[in-house]
């Protein structure tokens, strides 16, 4: 397997976790929207932690991809929500 199809397939892990969590709070449901959701907050989230200096300091970079992500597929959502 490729370095390139492992990107992918932790990113693709990270977006359904986060997505996950996210319903959590939300609502929501359904493993493609989970996965939609997720990675569409990967980058929302990313993007905000970074322009913020943001840092969680918690030890895992796996699990702190997975509550930035989390926290930018709960802002996704609610936007959309409030755009509907």
């Amino acid at each position: 397997m490729s370095d390139q199809t492992k990107s992918i397939l932790i990113w693709v892990l990270i977006g359904l976790l986060a997505g996950w969590l996210a319903s959590f709070i939300v609502g929501g449901g359904g493993l493609i929207r989970y996965v939609l959701t997720g990675l569409a907050g990967s980058l929302v989230g990313g993007f905000l932690a970074q322009r913020f200096g943001i840092r969680l300091k918690i030890g895992n970079a796996f699990i702190e991809q997975v509550i930035i992500a989390a926290v930018g597929a709960i802002i996704v959502v609610l936007v959309a929500r409030i755009l509907a």
